[in-house]
């Protein structure tokens, strides 16, 4: 058995994955799965507390509704503060071990994982959101609230939109650390793909080589997101030129064509 091991670094490589090659891809999968609805929640905790850490408070606001703000806004800025400032390998410790002892609740490691992803990237996105809706020019929000429209209404038919935009990068950045971060939640056996390699470098005290396996197939996940989000990008930002609408009512002055570029070369 021993003369049938490999004796080079390749080797042992192409060994490691025709051996655990399905083991791989599977924690693989595992670790897009967590990393990419972990995202997704946490993207919609997100945006629910960054738009109401932006309910604006006036002078004719309702003093009971003043302190319903406050308090909110007190719970709010502790989730994001405590999320932001453990580490996730810890709160997956506290989440799933601390479900049984405090709640009594047998939760599973993989619900245990969803949930741990989803609520850390909700404490940075909210804070992204925030700062998505303060950058959009305040007259938009002040025009908004002219015609009749509430916060909420706003929020959603004119800010939201345009800060979607804006927020797009920080939105890829988190589901590539996601990808990357998932690797800690093998602390409570979830099988994804560091927890994977680890079982398989353990077989024969190959880690150099397994881990260089691993190492591959995490860079092919992230560069394929990171390819796959800046596509999107650009079509969320559209064409830099356009062009005028065929209808004589669209340019009453007749001085430009019909079909004619604007903005661009």
């Amino acid at each position: 058995m021993a003369a049938d091991m490999p004796t080079t670094f390749f080797g042992w490589v192409v060994f490691i994955i025709n051996q655990y090659g399905s083991a791989l891809l599977q924690g693989a999968g595992v670790t897009l799965m967590l990393a990419i609805v972990g995202t997704l929640i946490g993207c919609i905790i997100g945006l629910l507390v960054g738009i109401v850490q932006t309910v604006p408070v006036t002078e004719r606001t309702n003093t009971g509704l003043k302190i319903l703000n406050k308090i909110v806004q007190f719970i709010f800025a502790a989730y994001v503060e405590i999320f932001r400032g453990t580490p996730m390998i810890v709160q997956a410790m506290v989440v799933y071990y601390g479900s049984m002892a405090v709640f009594d609740i047998d939760m599973s490691a993989m619900l245990a994982g969803f949930l741990v992803v989803s609520v850390n990237t909700g404490a940075y996105m909210a804070e992204t959101v925030r700062g998505g809706i303060i950058s959009i020019d305040k007259g938009q929000t002040e025009a908004a609230m002219a015609i009749g429209m509430n916060h909420f209404q706003t929020m959603y038919t004119v800010v939201l939109p345009q800060a979607l935009k804006n927020i797009m990068p920080q939105i890829g950045n988190n589901l590539i650390i996601n990808i990357k971060d998932t690797s800690v939640l093998n602390v409570i056996s979830v099988t994804e793909l560091y927890f994977a390699s680890k079982s398989a470098a353990g077989v024969y005290y190959r880690y150099f080589e397994v881990f260089f396996v691993t190492c591959v197939i995490y860079f092919i996940m992230t560069f394929a997101a990171s390819r796959l989000l800046r596509y999107f990008e650009k079509r969320m930002a559209g064409s830099a030129d356009y062009q005028l609408v065929g209808d004589p009512m669209a340019d009453p002055t007749g001085i430009f064509p019909n079909n004619t570029k604007m903005g661009g070369k």
